[in-house]
């Protein structure tokens, strides 16, 4: 807890509830932690020392893989965050006493734990779409001394039965702020989750509900979490865009601009997300280290190919359909250097219930969606 404090990650209002609630107590048996840039393994039955110092290590330590079947250990659907975003992300939600909070994402339990503690458990509602999960969590709290409502059900949907809230915080990532969230929210009231865009990047958004229903807010820092199970893209096949042999229709053109620039940049990439929420990419190494990056709108009416290949001053370009998208990626990036490179606390996002619109420096600095 003393790196939290003298890193200014843990707010005054939340050391005391840090000090209080044991995260090792909301950790299953076996976790498998970020260790030297891998997720390891590790048994606390097995290794009780080294169990217990990843327990307290400022890591995130994965819980659960491919929604609980585990065979092939793929990809990971439930974790225990990494203290430094969980304390931080805390700070951003200013909570006060007999302030009302639903939490979308359970998971181990801990953080609704952190919020009982400051807040008393009647005032905290969490939800948690995995009902093993739900239970696992319910169980710890219980273990703990905690007795906040733990609902399972799709975190979408919020949890209207206890609304309005003064806050609501999501463990979860997500592209799109529910709009059942805007609605269970008093005006006022705040909303902090994080957004993953689809064309990758991230970051933790702290919205405030306005009277109207509508709620706007800047974004406070990067973040990488799982994706809320409601909203994980699924792609659609290669073929539906590319019916027949290559190269499928598409016009040739070249580009100076190496794709794995982009690649290589977490912030970049975020940047050009929110100017092209509704485009996505995949990357395949095609030996020598070299990569090609396929982009596809959501539509399922473009895409594009860009062949990066070290060394070379000059990267072959495939596009077809009635967009360009690699015209629109370059043109993206382009306006993002131009504009000095923004970090992510100068951008923000304005929600309706229709949609959302991301903006620079002030709201009605809206990033326009598409750039020819």
């Amino acid at each position: 807890m003393t790196k939290l404090v003298n890193s200014g990650a843990l707010s005054e209002e939340w050391v005391s509830s840090v000090a209080a609630v044991p995260r090792h107590e909301f950790l299953p048996e076996t976790i498998w932690a970020d260790e030297n840039g891998g997720d390891t393994e590790c048994s606390r039955s097995e290794s009780p020392d080294r169990w217990m110092k990843l327990a307290y290590a400022d890591v995130p330590i994965v819980t659960q893989w491919d929604d609980g079947a585990e065979a092939d250990r793929s990809t990971p659907t439930s974790s225990a965050s990494m203290p430094t975003m969980v304390v931080e992300m805390l700070g951003d939600l200013g909570t006060a006493p007999g302030h009302r909070v639903l939490e979308i994402g359970t998971g181990t339990g801990y953080n609704a734990a952190l919020l009982s503690h400051r807040l008393d458990a009647e005032n905290v509602s969490t939800v948690e779409v995995d009902a093993k999960v739900t239970a696992q969590a319910r169980t710890a709290l219980r273990s703990a001394g905690y007795t906040p409502e733990v609902v399972c059900g799709e975190g979408s949907f919020g949890w209207g039965a206890r609304a309005p809230y003064d806050r609501i915080i999501s463990t979860v990532s997500l592209r799109d702020i529910p709009p059942a969230w805007l609605a269970q929210t008093k005006p006022g009231g705040v909303i902090v989750s994080p957004v993953s865009p689809l064309f990758g990047g991230g970051a933790v958004v702290r919205l405030t509900v306005g009277d109207d229903g509508t709620a706007s807010g800047p974004f406070t820092r990067s973040a990488a979490f799982m994706m809320l199970r409601q909203q994980r893209y699924q792609a659609a096949s290669v073929d539906d865009y590319l019916p027949g042999d290559w190269p499928g229709g598409s016009g040739q053109s070249w580009t100076e601009f190496d794709p794995e620039i982009i690649g290589g940049d977490w912030l970049a990439q975020f940047a050009t997300a929110l100017a092209l929420p509704d485009v996505y990419y995949r990357r395949h190494e095609f030996g020598d280290g070299g990569w090609t990056w396929w982009l596809f709108d959501t539509a399922v009416t473009s895409w594009a190919t860009v062949d990066s290949v070290p060394g070379e001053s000059r990267f072959e370009v495939r596009q077809s359909g009635p967009r360009r998208l690699w015209d629109e990626v370059e043109a993206a990036y382009n306006q993002w250097t131009a504009t000095g490179r923004p970090g992510y606390e100068r951008y923000g996002l304005t929600v309706t219930p229709a949609g959302q619109t991301a903006w620079l420096d002030k709201p009605d600095n809206v990033i326009p969606e598409h750039r020819p």
